[in-house]
């Protein structure tokens, strides 16, 4: 699985040596821009892989959120988020350093790119990692606030790391039950509820994580404006087929004959309890864990059976 960086090794990183990693931030070395600015592949003299995301001067992204990424990500160490190796805050820098993670985002391999289709094991392992890196934040009172595919990073075996933490918050205290605060995150993940009475609870990441177990199924986007307009939002179209008991109507075409149905079953109906309109209704991260484990288990069989006979499915 890689090592970690052990809690509380983040370093203060020169900028000379960001410059030598990044063969003085090479434009062909670019993986990602985002509204905090440029993300860069590059390798520390000690040969370690890593990504730089190097803040724009007018970013929208603040220096409080940076702060509160380092704050973040130096106190925890978990095998499911990513490594948060150190920064760099000379000449009037902010430089985030972080594991690279060789096979990119978990949305890039569901749809918009032409990489290899995932199996539906593949994608259920994945889901079940990110699971158990929110299950082991929500553990430590922290809600991640934005749950979305384009930040779940696979690294070179496909483990899932959950990255990006600029929008976390702490959870609530003892004697409370949420979080007020405004609402942030990305259309076609936010909990309704929280939208509306800007609430946050550990449920709101339940609900955007519900809508992520949609897109890894369907291989679609959480909002697609091009659809006709009771298709346009992933969650509820998705809600609707899981209601009738016909989920498999609108899953990935690559699938299709390749998923068990009790597997298809368990997986749809915790989807559909991650996205309950409630949050008292929604499952926690642990609950989701299990069921998602339970769904791999379902599937199982599919690999030890004649696959003469599965051809035929």
């Amino acid at each position: 699985m890689g090592s970690k960086h052990s809690k509380g090794t983040t370093d203060r990183v020169p900028f000379a040596a960001l410059q030598e990693a990044t063969n003085n931030f090479d434009v062909s070395l670019i993986i990602g821009v985002g509204a905090f600015g440029k993300v860069y592949r590059g390798v520390l003299c000690d040969g370690t892989k890593v990504a730089l995301k190097r803040r724009k001067p007018n970013s929208r992204q603040g220096i409080e959120e940076v702060r509160t990424e380092i704050e973040m990500l130096s106190q925890f160490c978990h095998p499911y988020l990513v490594s948060f190796i150190g920064y760099c805050d000379e000449n009037n820098e902010m430089i985030l350093i972080y594991e690279y993670m060789e096979n990119g985002n978990l949305r890039s391999h569901l749809y918009g790119s032409d990489l290899p289709t995932m199996s539906w094991e593949q994608r259920l392992e994945i889901c079940i990692g990110a699971a158990r890196g929110l299950h082991y934040l929500h553990n430590n009172g922290i809600i991640r606030r934005d749950v979305k595919s384009p930040n779940i990073l696979l690294d070179e075996n496909f483990v899932p790391n959950i990255a990006d933490f600029g929008l976390y918050k702490k959870g609530p205290e003892l004697e409370q039950t949420h979080v007020s605060t405004v609402v942030r995150g990305s259309i076609g993940y936010i909990d309704p509820e929280y939208f509306v009475w800007q609430q946050l609870t550990e449920k709101s990441d339940a609900y955007s994580f519900g809508v992520v177990l949609c897109e890894v199924v369907c291989a679609r986007p959480a909002v697609d404006q091009s659809l006709p307009r009771e298709q346009v939002n992933l969650a509820e179209c998705a809600m609707n087929w899981q209601k009738k008991g016909q989920l498999k109507q609108i899953i990935d075409p690559n699938l299709v004959g390749k998923i068990r149905p009790d597997s298809l079953r368990k997986f749809g109906e915790t989807a559909l309890k991650c996205l309950a309109d409630s949050g008292v209704d929604r499952p926690s991260m642990g609950e989701v864990l299990w069921s998602l484990e339970y769904a791999l288990r379902l599937q199982e069989p599919v690999i030890q059976d004649n696959p003469e006979e599965n051809s035929t499915n």
